[in-house]
């Protein structure tokens, strides 16, 4: 168990000073911080990148959780972290240690000798000299931001590439034309090697067909080459290699069962890792897999702890982590589907960050929730304040009212269910951030 400080904090705080006051995207940095530690990222396991807005996440937890069901021992590198920065970097199925950490961040900072570097990039070498150093079967990695000059982008021969849906987010970085972003994302793509499409809108799927027809990949898209739905209780994969009959996800919501199908494709279809098939796609592992997933944060009920204890008797308490417009379409999707199994008024705790388009993400609960209570994320300088974040929930049509922190929102729903007069315990989503989550994550123990 970690402390609530540890030495890698420490490390951490110097790495960010080092962080250039303008940020131009580029592999420059990296690429000359990895050719003076080696080139670690050049001798990693078999690769699989995957990019896109939503959804990268939860593949990547799909895609580990089926692998190791099969017996393999599997790199993943996820970001941002909830909790601690640990969980950014998983060795071989085991969360990174604090003294492991320690000594790889160290390491990258006395090679990198003080040059101007981003933080992300940084950590992510001390992620690639990890993976280089340690035995696997196969490594998983997220891209952290756009995809064409992210920092994960200089691996040269992935085995598999996954672009998950593509939407509106960071427009701070990637700009607010979704043809553009989607160019970004495609960056990815790399010659010679299979693309596997998850669901998406009509703009970024040309952009990315058109990338992956110019350079000639072999591509797997959902709805074309495979598919997966819900069926009589059940989850149904399909390509053209048959199809499967398997139990629903662990993780909870449509949009589940099409990352998990998208997992499944992306083993099913991996390419050759020096010359070898690699073979990733045992039907049983993805079948155990589907059932032992774990990935925080996206819907996930929280079944204990002083939060829970705090809710109206007998209420469910759900967490989400989505922050954008289509990440609020796929989860106010799942709440739907909740309230046609078992009616329960739904309440929002939602806290955003001040650069999220949160007219958009609110929008989507239009009509669904019955009331909104805002809140500041503690500690974040970025946080949203409870009170403009109310003003902008009225405008998006919802009963809304500021509190001061999650324990003031817990009192006001309790006030809220004794108005309403209803006896059905409430089913509470707190969302908007996974910095909020984060934070409830830790606190709630």
């Amino acid at each position: 168990m970690l402390s609530a400080t540890t030495r890698s904090d420490a490390v951490l705080r110097r790495l960010l000073s080092l962080h250039p006051k303008k940020i131009d995207l580029a592999l420059d940095r990296i690429l000359r911080l990895l050719a003076n530690l080696g080139n670690p990222h050049l001798r990693l396991p078999p690769v699989i990148h995957v990019a896109g807005t939503n959804g990268k996440g939860s593949a990547c937890a799909f895609m580990r959780a089926m692998l190791e069901a099969q017996g393999l021992r599997v790199h993943v590198h996820t970001s941002p972290h909830l909790v601690h920065f640990h969980e950014r970097i998983r060795i071989a199925g085991k969360l990174i240690s604090e003294e492991a950490l320690v000594s790889l961040l160290e390491e990258v900072e006395q090679v990198n000798a003080g040059r101007e570097i981003t933080f992300f990039e940084i950590t992510a070498a001390a992620m690639f000299l990890a993976f280089s150093r340690y035995p696997a079967d196969a490594t998983i990695l997220e891209v952290g931001l756009g995809g064409t000059y992210d920092a994960t982008n200089v691996v040269l021969h992935p085995a598999m590439t996954v672009i998950q849906p593509v939407g509106m987010d960071h427009k701070e970085f990637l700009g607010d034309d979704l043809g553009g972003i989607a160019a970004e994302k495609a960056g990815i793509i790399k010659k010679g090697v299979p693309l596997v499409v998850g669901p998406q809108s009509e703009i970024p799927r040309e952009v990315i067909l058109a990338r992956a027809d110019q350079l000639g990949v072999p591509v797997y898209e959902f709805g074309q080459d495979f598919v997966s739905r819900p069926e009589h209780g059940r989850m149904v994969y399909e390509d053209q290699q048959g199809l499967l009959d398997l139990p629903l996800p662990k993780l909870v919501g449509r949009h589940q069962i099409e990352n998990a199908g998208v997992a499944i494709a992306a083993l099913r279809h991996a390419g050759s890792f020096e010359g070898r098939k690699l073979g990733w796609g045992s039907d049983a592992g993805i079948e155990r897999g589907l059932s032992t997933v774990e990935w925080p944060a996206r819907l996930q009920r929280l079944i204990k702890g002083p939060l829970v204890e705090a809710a109206p008797k007998g209420a469910e308490v759900w967490l989400d982590g989505g922050h954008n417009p289509h990440g609020a379409e796929a989860v106010s999707r799942a709440m739907a589907d909740m309230e046609e199994q078992g009616e329960r008024p739904l309440y929002l705790i939602c806290g955003m960050l001040s650069n999220k388009d949160a007219l958009g993400y609110l929008r989507s609960f239009y009509g669904l929730a019955r009331h909104v209570v805002t809140v500041g994320i503690p500690g974040e300088e970025a946080s949203m304040g409870a009170g403009a974040l109310y003003d902008v929930a009225r405008r998006a049509g919802l009963v809304s009212a500021p509190a001061e922190d999650l324990d003031d929102a817990m009192l006001q729903i309790h006030a809220w269910t004794r108005l309403d007069d209803d006896n059905t315990p409430p089913r509470i989503l707190i969302c908007g951030s996974l910095y909020l989550a984060g934070k409830v994550l830790a606190e709630n123990g």
